[in-house]
Order: structure tokens, then C-alpha cells, then sequence
């Protein structure tokens, strides 16, 4: 008996582009299917010839059409999307929201990882936080907004380039992380050479341009200090709220109070503190001194979310590309910042109101 086409189309219906996280039947991408006795033969257009993910629709191809009652052998094939295509795939993407407009749904929770300094953790925290709060069922975007210190490509071990459909960015995937980082544009490991208006405009084009699609919360991990980004950031996005990131040294949490009072006077809420390197895993010893986040905390009168250790481990799977989480699960540093991911997720709030029209 030869399996039912309908039926192949509603298994088709579970084959989900890895990218921009929907069914490929939604998306117009299933260009045939042929029924040849129990083979079946289906193509899909990407929208890229080289898509770096291919193997993850063999993959499903073979699980969801072969599991079709009188399928024998399932086969596919790869075709590319037509100019009219993509542009028909961007508009639909966009859900009729117009160009240069902020691409985030109205209800999504918009925190900055902020601090007062550099050298402080704050993107490894970002990087193991956004995979804290996916573990605990977030849809979670990572925005690299460091441009001149970008750095979450290479913590989370990500180095393609993004595809562009129509002028819309479709993010890079790690997991169910959506990433964007200028560094995905760079070759090796080339400098930033731009002055604020350039900043500026990059930061709206990740906005604006690149399709988050259906996620909960948009983590930004921002460059220190209280430069053209963190304007820009309040100009854009200004019901964002703020986690400033301190060391529990005096000098890092004098500074990082500055960078609280910048985040306030551009209209973000400050949500809470962090204090990282609190203190070295094995030894107790606080080698950065103590109470740094506490007393940060009560002077922009926020909570202290939590305090990390200073943990090798931590270290070790940034430089490896990975997630502590992932390598050692059990760790003092990944306990501790799957604790900061439950206050976190328990205390949403500061969400955009509106979808926001970027001005030129």
C-alpha cells in the first residue's frame, strides 16, 4: 500500500527550519513531493544554497516521513528560494509589521547585562544565563552589543555568518539560542573602527533588521562604561530593564554605580545587581575583597539576584566555546547561576509595551 500524501504533508508539518524555529510547511518551503511506491522523494527550498544546518532537516525529513504508515524510504533534496520567494518569506516573517520598525513582539522582555567596567564577567554571565533561563523553558535571543569587545560568538563556540532574506538577518542558532554579535560579520579577528553614529546604527539594525522571531526574553550584553551604546540602547528600547554586573571590589562597585545612574536617566528600570567572583571555589577565600554587590545594590536600591564564584571551570568553557552547564553541571558556578536564572525568570517585568518605529 502506498502511503497517503496528506499524511506525509501533516509529517511534514513537524519539520522545523533550525533557524527561524517554524514548521517548513508554514514557511513555503516544501517545494515537492513525489510518492513512488513506499519512496518518498520531497524537496525543500532553502533560502541559501550552503545552509549550514542541512543535516538537521535530513534528519527530520527521515523521522517524521518515515514514521508514515507504508513509507519505505524517504529521500530529499535541496533547492534554493527564488528572489520573489524570499522577499515573500521576509514579509511573512515580519507578520506585517513595516520596515525599520523594533522586530521584537510587544510582549518580550527586553535585559541588559550592564556593568560599570570591563573584566568584570559580564558576557560569559550573559552567555550562561541565556542557557540557564532556555533550560528552564525561555526562548531566549542573545544581542552582542559590545561591538568594540564582542565576544559572545566565541564563548558559545558560533562562528557562521548570519543569512540574510530580503534585507531581514536571520540570527545564528546554538541550540535553542538566537544570537547576533557583530562579530559574525568580521573575518578572523579584525578590530571595530567606528564612531557613535555607526554604533548607533548597527545597534538599530539588530533590532530592526534581524527576525527574533518568537522568543520571551532578549538578553543584550552591553559594553562597559556608559558610551554611544548605552544611549543608544535607551533611545531604542527605552522600557528595557538593566542587571549591572560588579566584582565585590570597592573600585569596581564605585564604578558600576555610574553605569546604573546612566541606564536610569535613558528610562530603564534597574531590575537588580550581580556580584561576580565572589569568591574562589574551593578555598573560600574572597580575593576581590566582599560586600561589593551588597552595597551596590542598596545604592541604586535594587536586589542582589545573586553571587557567583570565582570558578576555573567557568573560565575554562568560555575559552572552549561551550557552557559550564554543559561540562560540569554540578559546579559551584553553574549552581549558582541556575539559582540567578529562577530570580530572574520569577521577576519579569520592564516588557516593551508597543512594537517601536525605529526613525531614521
Amino acid at each position: 500500500m502506498s502511503p497517503d500524501r496528506d499524511a506525509i504533508l501533516k509529517a511534514l508539518e513537524q519539520v522545523i527550519d533550525p533557524e527561524l524555529k517554524r514548521p517548513v510547511t508554514d514557511l513555503d518551503m516544501v517545494r515537492d513531493v513525489v510518492v513512488d511506491g513506499g519512496h518518498v522523494a520531497v524537496t525543500i527550498a532553502l533560502t541559501v544554497a550552503g545552509c549550514p544546518l542541512r543535516s538537521s532537516f535530513q534528519d527530520q525529513v527521515d523521522r517524521f516521513v518515515g514514521a508514515v504508515p507504508g513509507v519505505e524510504s524517504v529521500s530529499l533534496a535541496f533547492d534554493v528560494m527564488s528572489p520573489d520567494e524570499k522577499a515573500a518569506l521576509a514579509t511573512r516573517l515580519r507578520g506585517g509589521r513595516p520596515e525599520k520598525t523594533i522586530s521584537l513582539d510587544a510582549t518580550v522582555r527586553v535585559v541588559a547585562i550592564a556593568s560599570g567596567k570591563g573584566g568584570v564577567g559580564k558576557s560569559t554571565l550573559t552567555a550562561n544565563l541565556a542557557a540557564s533561563l532556555a533550560a528552564r523553558g525561555e526562548r531566549v535571543g542573545v544581542l552582542d552589543a559590545d561591538i568594540y569587545g564582542h565576544s559572545i560568538p566565541h564563548m558559545l563556540g558560533v562562528q557562521q555568518r548570519p543569512i540574510v532574506v530580503d534585507k531581514m538577518i536571520i540570527p545564528p542558532v546554538r541550540g535553542d539560542l538566537k544570537l547576533m554579535s557583530i562579530g559574525f560579520f568580521l573575518d578572523d579577528n579584525s578590530p571595530v573602527m567606528w564612531r557613535g553614529p555607526m554604533l548607533h546604527r548597527a545597534l538599530e539594525q539588530f533590532l530592526s533588521d534581524v527576525h527574533w522571531g518568537e522568543i520571551d526574553t532578549l538578553l543584550v550584553d552591553m559594553p562597559p562604561g556608559t558610551g554611544d551604546v548605552a544611549i543608544s540602547l535607551g533611545q531604542l528600547l527605552p522600557r528595557a530593564e538593566v542587571i549591572v554586573v560588579t566584582t565585590p571590589q570597592s573600585a569596581a562597585q564605585q564604578v558600576a554605580v555610574r553605569a546604573a545612574q546612566m541606564a536610569e536617566k535613558v528610562g530603564m528600570r534597574i531590575s537588580g545587581v550581580v556580584e561576580n567572583m565572589s569568591y574562589l571555589v574551593g578555598t573560600g577565600q574572597e580575593i576581590f575583597g566582599s560586600g561589593g554587590g551588597l552595597r551596590l545594590a542598596e545604592e541604586v536600591g535594587a536586589p542582589l539576584l545573586g553571587s557567583i564564584p570565582l570558578d576555573p571551570v567557568l573560565r575554562e568553557a568560555a575559552d572552549a566555546g561551550t557552557l559550564v552547564r554543559e561540562v560540569a553541571p554540578e559546579s559551584e558556578a553553574a549552581v549558582a547561576i541556575d539559582a540567578l536564572a529562577a530570580r530572574v525568570q520569577s521577576a519579569r517585568a520592564g516588557q516593551i509595551r508597543k512594537a517601536l518605529t525605529v526613525l531614521s
